[in-house]
């Protein structure tokens, strides 16, 4: 049974936004006591935090689909809707956030880290927080928006100071279990290990992570093996320690050549090559094996690198493999950027600011813009008095100059927003604005008595 998972599809669905209340008081001796419809409440969010408790993203796997709670609808008596409940998702430390497309969306690091994934819609006013001194007794409300509905990908890459690296049955697993108290599965086969372990090493005061990255073959950058599913991991990690396994009896290989082939396996991935690196000669407790080593350790220092003959079932080397992964994961820590203090940056919108756009489109003219498609959501259509609202924000904003001045021509006709929600209608320039100054039947415009409209 899988119990380790480490890339999901997160399907997020945020709560709507509860819809306003169109009331009227009414009491003994005073029935029109002037509107009282309260708000609705707003939708609850979707937020990813970092739990150091959890290492895998296994719920998810099993259930991709989350959804938070819609704002309840606003009711009479200024009685305004609750607002719907906050959905928090814990996720592993190193989870990066992606677009189907690939963007990355959020990078979470460090416990507490957070990111909202949906954002919940908001609440639609109610009568009474639509009143003014020309509109005393609205027949409508808004309504309340949608929330975000949103597919992302979940990536987990492992936050470790030192990565394992090399072939199958190298000894990478019996390394962390020695090394550690970590207990990771070891067998004699070769892909025995299925899922990165992370082990907490100590070497004197100083105190670091190790992790060995399961399923390195040839071809592991290009998705041979189980090399690709893990490579991720490594990114993180502040060294890496090449384990060759030097009692192998496989033909063809041998620690020089396992080491070019992992090496340009890395160097395939990409992003690698300023890590610092150090090797790990294994399995000398087999006599073969200790000759083999002696006689390639010079070979390997010749190259520059730091060389350790090791045995983890004998523990032999350890002490001086851990002491010397502490050091070098001591100076990449040095070296690291001091972290900048976070601030925040407030950009007033310009005076002129465009909020909109008049694009056309053929026979057609497209309206895009955050307050027009916003204000389209929150219209009942079914409420003449609702879309003559409608027609007065919009006028105000100056699409309706924007319309003349693209050439639209009455009877043309106008879309609001994008996709099958998108709102199509009929342009009217004689339905001018000022609806709050006409008298009729609550719920109704007069200007649009008569009038054709699509939607």
């Amino acid at each position: 049974m899988t119990t380790f998972v480490d890339r999901v599809v997160l399907h997020a669905s945020a709560g709507d936004g509860g819809h306003g209340c169109a009331s009227i008081h009414r009491e003994k001796f005073k029935p029109l006591g002037g509107p009282d419809g309260g708000n609705g409440g707003d939708g609850g969010d979707i937020t990813l935090v970092v739990d150091p408790q959890v290492t895998t993203l296994l719920d998810y796997h099993h259930g991709p689909h989350r959804r938070a709670d819609s704002g309840k609808q606003g009711a009479g008596s200024n009685r305004d809707g609750a607002n719907g409940t906050d959905l928090v998702l814990p996720v592993p430390d190193g989870t990066v956030v992606k677009s189907l497309d690939g963007e990355v969306l959020a990078d979470l690091v460090g416990a507490g880290a957070s990111f909202v994934v949906a954002a919940g819609g908001r609440g639609g006013l109610g009568n009474a927080a639509l009143a003014s001194t020309k509109r005393k007794a609205p027949g409508f409300a808004l309504l309340g928006e949608p929330g975000d509905a949103r597919d992302v990908v979940l990536e987990l890459k492992i936050v470790a100071d030192v990565a394992l690296v090399g072939f199958p049955s190298a000894g990478k697993s019996s390394l962390v279990g020695a090394l550690s108290a970590a207990k990771p599965k070891i067998a004699d086969y070769p892909f025995t290990t299925l899922v990165p372990n992370l082990g907490v090493v100590m070497a004197g005061e100083a105190r670091f992570t190790v992790a060995d990255v399961p399923g390195l073959i040839p071809g592991a950058s290009e998705g041979k093996g189980l090399g690709l599913e893990f490579l991720r991991h490594v990114e993180r990690c502040l060294a890496l320690v090449h384990v060759l396994d030097c009692a192998t009896l496989e033909p063809g290989r041998d620690p020089l050549s396992d080491l070019d082939t992992i090496e340009a396996e890395l160097a395939a991935y990409g992003g690698l090559a300023d890590r610092p690196r150090m090797v790990a000669l294994n399995k000398v407790d087999v006599p073969e094996a200790r000759e083999l080593a002696e006689m390639v350790r010079g070979d390997l220092e010749a190259r520059g690198l730091e060389v350790h003959i090791v045995s983890a079932a004998s523990r032999e080397g350890l002490r001086e493999l851990t002491f010397a992964m502490a050091k070098v994961v001591a100076e990449a820590r040095a070296a690291l950027p001091e972290p900048e203090a976070q601030r925040i940056v407030l950009r007033p919108r310009g005076h002129k600011a465009v909020e909109f756009t008049v694009t056309s489109e053929g026979d057609s003219y497209r309206v895009r813009g955050d307050k027009p498609w916003r204000w389209v959501r929150q219209t009942d259509f079914s409420n003449d008095e609702a879309v003559g609202f409608l027609a007065d924000r919009l006028a105000k904003l100056g699409v309706e100059a924007a319309l003349v001045e693209q050439g639209a021509q009455p009877g043309d006709e106008v879309i609001i927003g994008e996709g099958d929600g998108a709102v199509v209608f009929d342009w009217e320039p004689s339905i001018e604005a000022g609806a709050e100054l006409l008298h009729g039947r609550r719920g109704h415009d007069l200007r649009l008595e008569g009038e054709s409209r699509r939607r």
